[in-house]
């Protein structure tokens, strides 16, 4: 059976909600507090399947985990050698965070472990983190084509680098810094241009010592992570949805509580701010280290923009609900230098041109972005291929639509988005969510293998 949404058209955002905890934030809670130094209680966890996955590999590594009840866990630290060997293969589930930034942490073990994951995880590319690991005498041997799963062999004299990223990318940073805490020496990570910094927040929050200059940041292996106590705020990736749909649907005033408003994350607010969006930040202030905000936003006129190449890696993974904000803006808005999005959880250029052509919107894809000239729409029936944010984009696009919206292939939005349909239609959107019977391959109905994914959690 497949997961199928339907969005009536029409309708307006409004009143107060918060969206679910940020995944990042959450994956590296748990992957620090399992190798701190006594008790680390998380609030505002997000329980979606990803997370849940980074969890349940670190329970298999042998650290007591408590919960998630309601959004709070426990974890017993283990310490940074605490970690004991897994008596089977380490499931990642769908995430390729948590599978890229394990490449890193067990790197340096005692002990040889294996990583794998779903169907759709073991055809994402990995090799952009095995090779600088390799630099640091890291063995991390791939199957064919650099894919999944992966067999690390612990290596305990790991050896401490400078490596300069090629592509600007988080979780290959975080990757190097995680193995540099167990590396000889210092690890220093030059990135061309910024990505998201949690993991160098959250070793802070963890007290442990992190160097920053500039474009580089340094860690020295052999050090400790103290305990501590991380209050999850709300993911912005996931706010954005509804960022774009208060903007594009007349009568709209919606506020998004507690957000995370890291300035490595903003690159949404700054697009759409830049197209004409009212967005306002309020009571901003600091919760475990990482800024939150509540978050209002009212219907404005959007206009077509040339997307500021230096703000693509800040919005890498909210464009294809911006290309729902461009299908709704007056003008063209041309993305440039965002190749990345080739390589997600869908080749998300082309997934989302074909979707926002099925309603009607010109979209031309290139092989580092998109042109987008807005327009009216009408409804028609949309294939997620399975990513859980072109899903959610195209259940914003209905907002504006002329005619219902369908759209195909939705189940892997519990990746990232716990309760969407609840809390889409708590807000204003007329959601009904359904299951029906995956085509046959004798109806010649053939659905394209996922591309191969370089995600940015």
């Amino acid at each position: 059976m497949s997961l199928t949404y339907n969005i009536a058209p029409g309708g307006a955002l409004t009143g107060r909600i918060r969206v679910p905890g940020d995944k990042s934030i959450s994956h590296r809670s748990i992957m620090l507090g399992s190798i701190a130094e006594g008790v680390t209680r998380v609030s505002g966890f997000l329980e979606g399947e990803d997370a849940l996955a980074t969890m349940n590999v670190f329970r298999a590594l042998g650290v007591r985990i408590d919960g998630p009840a309601r959004g709070n866990v426990t974890v017993h630290g283990a310490g940074l050698r605490g970690l004991k060997a897994p008596t089977t293969v380490l499931d990642c589930g769908n995430s390729g965070t948590s599978m890229r930034l394990l490449c890193g942490l067990l790197a340096g073990q005692n002990f040889d472990c294996e990583l794998s994951g779903d169907a759709s995880l073991r055809q994402r590319p990995m090799q952009r983190v095995a090779a600088p690991l390799g630099q640091m005498r890291a063995e991390i041997k791939t199957a064919e084509g650099g894919h999944p799963p992966l067999k690390i062999m612990g290596i305990s004299n790991l050896r401490g680098v400078e490596y300069r990223m090629p592509i600007a990318s988080a979780q290959v940073k975080s990757a190097l810094l995680l193995a540099g805490l167990y590396a000889r020496g210092r690890t220093c990570v030059t990135e061309p241009a910024p990505t998201r910094d949690h993991t160098e927040r959250m070793l802070a929050a963890f007290c442990y010592p992190v160097e920053r200059s500039g474009s580089t940041v340094c860690v020295s292996g052999g050090g400790r992570l103290t305990a501590t106590s991380i209050d999850v705020p709300a993911d912005i990736s996931s706010a954005a949805f509804f960022m774009v749909g208060a903007s594009i649907a007349p009568g709209s005033d919606l506020t998004l509580e507690h957000v995370g408003v890291n300035p490595t994350r903003t690159g949404a607010i700054d697009i759409l701010r830049l197209m004409g969006a009212n967005i306002e930040l309020v009571n901003p202030r600091e919760a475990g280290g990482e800024p939150v905000a509540d978050i209002r936003v009212r219907h404005a006129e959007l206009k077509g923009i040339e997307i500021p190449v230096e703000l693509v890696p800040l919005a890498i993974d909210e464009f294809p609900v911006l290309f729902v904000a461009a299908a709704n803006a007056r003008g063209v808005t041309l993305l440039r230098g965002a190749e990345e999005l080739r390589v997600k959880e869908s080749d998300r250029i082309q997934v989302m041109a074909d979707g926002l052509r099925a309603l009607g919107i010109s979209a031309e894809p290139a092989a580092d972005g998109m042109r987008v000239t807005g327009g009216s729409y009408a409804g028609g029936v949309v294939d997620s291929h399975g990513d859980h944010r072109v899903a959610m984009a195209f259940v914003i696009a209905a907002l504006r639509a002329g005619a219902p919206i369908e759209i195909n292939d939705c189940a892997n939005v519990a990746t990232s988005f716990p309760g969407f349909p609840e809390l889409a239609r708590s807000a204003g959107l007329c959601l009904t969510a359904s299951e029906k019977p995956i085509p046959s391959p004798s109806t010649g109905e053939k659905k394209p293998p996922p591309s191969p994914l370089m995600g940015e959690g």
